[in-house]
């Protein structure tokens, strides 16, 4: 997937401690961002640790969905719950390639 650059990357990666109602909250967050202004999309793996780079197309797009309220919740809910380590990284793309 090709996305106009510059854009943005947002890396999160994190170490789960507690699956209980992890999974409907990700897919209820999946939803929810794909309805946000400046989406672009997303890649995921989970495994040991989880990482999930989403796309946006500016930083105010990235600042809106770090501060929309169901956002915030499950946010909470991650640093109460679920995460024994999470960190996040926001990156400008510059260049992009693809085989």
């Amino acid at each position: 997937m090709m996305y106009q650059v510059p854009y943005y990357a947002v890396i999160f990666t994190s170490a789960i401690k507690n699956d209980e109602g992890y999974a409907q909250m990700a897919q209820a967050m999946e939803q929810l961002v794909k309805k946000q202004k400046g989406f672009l999309g997303y890649d995921s793996a989970r495994e040991a640790i989880g990482i999930t780079v989403s796309y946006w197309s500016d930083l105010e797009s990235i600042k809106a969905w770090r501060n929309h309220p169901e956002h915030g919740i499950a946010m909470q809910l991650g640093k109460e719950k679920w995460y024994d380590h999470y960190s996040l990284r926001v990156c400008k793309v510059e260049r992009e390639y693809e085989f």
